[in-house]
């Protein structure tokens, strides 16, 4: 009860109150506030609207890449920023503008723009060269590593010996080392 007597005595004070004072500024001031808030809303939602469009748009891709491949983890993350992540590295992000789509991977160097567009056709292509030159990186990598474990093997090998021939070097240097401490202090 006594919120509805404080409200009412507010509404009352309110109709009160010249339309000059601070107060009535106050109030108007939350008023538009509490309208730039729901346009922000509204753009968010528009934002994530855009990012489905592509994501629906890469099904096919996404729908014609092995099974046996799992580089790839699509998905629209919901933040400050919504995000349409393609793998774990790439990803698109809606520009300043709310419009402009914009492709980006993130390296150990930064951020790298990887394709900017306002259509989703260039953002598609882009992704699809994208996920191709993913595929050939993986192919490339397993083939290495399949070709040289003889290779790698013998590098290890070669590593080790020169390892143990620097280490019976050290031990000769010191024993001489220790052996002239030994002869100059028997000398004196």
């Amino acid at each position: 009860m006594w919120i509805r007597k404080r409200l009412m005595s507010e509404t009352a004070t309110a109709a009160a109150v010249p339309p000059d004072s601070l107060k009535q500024a106050v109030r108007q001031t939350r008023i538009e506030l509490a309208e730039r808030s729901a346009v922000i809303v509204e753009l968010r939602d528009a934002e994530l609207a855009r990012l489905e469009l592509l994501n629906d748009a890469l099904d096919p891709l996404f729908g014609e890449t092995p099974p046996e491949i799992d580089l790839f983890d699509r998905g629209i993350s919901h933040g400050d920023t919504p995000r349409l992540w393609i793998d774990a590295i790439a990803h698109v992000a809606m520009g300043r503008d709310k419009r402009r789509y914009r492709f980006v991977q993130d390296t150990r160097y930064g951020r790298k723009l990887l394709a900017e567009s306002n259509d989703i056709d260039e953002i598609v292509k882009a992704v699809t060269h994208y996920v191709a030159s993913r595929i050939i990186e993986r192919e490339q990598a397993l083939a290495t590593t399949a070709a040289d474990p003889v290779t790698r093997s013998d590098a290890g090998r070669n590593g080790r010996l020169r390892g143990v021939a620097m280490f019976l070097l050290g031990l000769v240097v010191g024993v001489i080392a220790v052996l002239a401490l030994f002869v100059a202090v028997a000398l004196r």
